[in-house]
């Protein structure tokens, strides 16, 4: 099969992009996938996103995991296939525009001059404390979030999948997340996503939940910049109390860094 793919990043969370309307990407198999997001024998991404056609929205956005696996939601991906489906004519730029995904409808803006897009998150509904200083928050995944005092010196591939596969949170594992607070309103995170299984440069919804947690832990209900290692992103929130939220934005950059075509990939 022909691939024509495009490579989008998030503060340095990448992405294989193709676009689906048509449904040509119909037939991949989870082994296709995790070929394709391959950093030795395909592309390399950490995970997999296809733009497709749905009935009642623009586009529906359909997830994989780096090892083909499918998720609910992604962040970053999210972001990055809102300004993908401007680049195909699918929305309009600089204007408001749902979506569907597999954890329900999404309204974005992308801003393409400026590679920048404000997303809308699901509702956070209840939040857990699961420890003196950490939390389980579901922001379209499920994430364990906990604040540390050293954050570089976190053995992050020791620490983080002794969480991610513990029976507490079985059978489907959390992403893990370890925050740090450098000020008011501002946080660094690092990120070991299940699926990857590894520590990812930046995780849009892991960056969700720990602002989300640094509000609760702090009762600060001014937005939030958040540091991740492949860079800064933004998130804002109505706080409804009692760990309810609504009405959260992810906000960041969004760019292309390349695009091609193989034939002998899958």
């Amino acid at each position: 099969m022909v691939v024509d793919f495009y490579k989008y990043q998030g503060a340095g969370n990448d992405f294989v992009m193709l676009d689906n309307i048509s449904g040509t990407y119909n037939s991949l198999s989870t082994n296709d996938i995790a070929r394709l997001c391959d950093r030795r024998f395909g592309i390399g991404a950490d995970g997999l996103l296809l733009l497709s056609k749905d009935d009642r929205f623009p586009f529906r956005m359909i997830y994989y995991n780096q090892d083909g696996s499918r998720a609910s939601f992604c962040g970053n991906g999210a972001r990055c296939i809102c300004s993908f489906a401007v680049r195909q004519g699918v929305v309009a730029p600089n204007e408001p525009f749902q979506f569907i995904a597999d954890d329900g409808p999404h309204s974005a803006v992308a801003f393409p001059d400026k590679n920048w897009v404000d997303l809308l998150m699901t509702p956070v509904k209840t939040t857990e404390r699961v420890g003196e200083r950490a939390f389980k928050i579901n922001t379209g995944v499920p994430h364990y979030v906990e604040f540390v005092d050293n954050l570089d010196q976190v053995d992050i591939m020791a620490e983080a999948p002794r969480i991610r596969f513990s029976n507490r949170f079985a059978p489907d594992g959390v992403n893990v997340n370890f925050v740090k607070t450098i000020g008011p309103s501002h946080i660094a995170i690092r990120t070991y996503e299940r699926g990857v299984e590894a520590e990812t440069l930046a995780c849009g919804t892991g960056i969700t939940a720990a602002a989300i947690a640094a509000a609760i832990s702090t009762n600060t209900r001014h937005p939030f910049l958040v540091s991740a290692r492949g860079g800064d992103l933004q998130v804002r929130f109505n706080d409804l109390g009692n760990g309810a939220f609504d009405d959260i934005h992810l906000c960041g950059p969004a760019h292309l860094t390349f695009s091609g075509h193989s034939d002998n990939i899958v």
